[in-house]
């Protein structure tokens, strides 16, 4: 199967950032691609940089205005499509939402942010609700697709969810970058171990990995950072882990990524780690910390 994967820099105008997404994704599907993930909340700037009530008027209903504009572009280009909006579920109550839709644009299904981070310029907590859908495949005339977002990337608990439900293939649509005090050293292993920790998820259970982040610098709107500079670094790896495809760090990108799927059945029977899971001795993993 071929998939693309889509790389780029956005802007306050969101229908700008929405009418470049589309174009590139009718490009890939000129190429024959049947599958195509976008990067996280890839219609806007990442607005969790601040707190600001203001900014949940960005915020879209789940199906609304913005989903039949991707619901079309997915029907007209003729591909599988992975999107990553910021949803208003009800008042007050708001979800990072990634809906899936199929080739003749229904809505495959959705996945809500089910980790969400509190750091210094990741203020997520004040904006999301932690998802409600739990760890749940979506089906898809090209397969059974593990959607996660961003910051679930770095649980292999989220992941082993997934396969175990029968995913074909793990994507993560991602906004992530360097804080612009961390040494040059310090900001090159942030970036090793973001890709090391997902290609392990690929080892580790026998599937392909996606992962697609958005790049440039974005800067703080209060002044109080110097900003996010995303580092790119997009990718698709094998069920080995063995890269099949990177985007730069610092440019925009468009990936056309061929991907055997029948691949993980022999990679599971040369590695049978679901056959030697110790299901029986794993009941501590449902606790916080195991204080023995």
């Amino acid at each position: 199967m071929k998939l693309g994967i889509i790389q780029q820099r956005n802007v306050a105008d969101a229908t700008l950032n929405r009418r470049r997404l589309s174009e590139r994704i009718r490009a890939l599907a000129a190429q024959d691609a049947a599958l195509v993930v976008l990067q996280e909340l890839h219609d806007t700037p990442y607005f969790c940089q601040t707190e600001n009530v203001d900014l949940f008027d960005l915020a879209t209903p789940i199906p609304g205005e913005v989903t039949t504009h991707y619901a079309d572009v997915a029907r007209e280009a003729g591909v599988v499509l992975v999107t990553s909006l910021f949803e208003r579920r009800a008042p007050g109550l708001y979800h990072n939402t990634a809906v899936v839709f199929e080739r003749d644009g229904s809505i495959a299904g959705r996945y809500r942010k089910m980790h969400i981070p509190d750091d210094p310029a990741y203020y997520e907590k004040f904006y999301f609700t932690p998802g409600d859908l739990g760890f749940h495949p979506i089906d898809t005339s090209v397969g059974r697709l593990g959607v996660m977002v961003c910051w679930d990337q770095w649980y292999p608990e989220a992941a082993r969810m997934m396969a175990l439900r029968g995913a074909d293939m793990l994507i993560y649509p991602t906004a992530i970058g360097y804080e612009s005090s961390d040494t040059p050293e310090e900001q090159q292993r942030q970036r090793t171990a973001w890709q090391t920790v997902q290609r392990g998820h690929a080892v580790a259970n026998g599937l392909p990995v996606i992962a697609v982040n958005r790049t440039g610098h974005e800067p703080d709107p209060s002044g109080q950072t110097q900003g996010i500079q995303f580092w790119g670094s997009s990718f698709v790896c094998g069920p080995q882990g063995e890269l099949l495809a990177q985007a730069p760090t610092d440019e925009e990108a468009d990936l056309l990524v061929e991907v055997d799927l029948k691949r993980s059945e022999q990679v599971r029977r040369w590695w049978p780690f679901l056959r030697d899971r110790r299901i029986d001795d794993y009941e501590g993993l449902t606790e916080r910390f195991l204080d023995e």
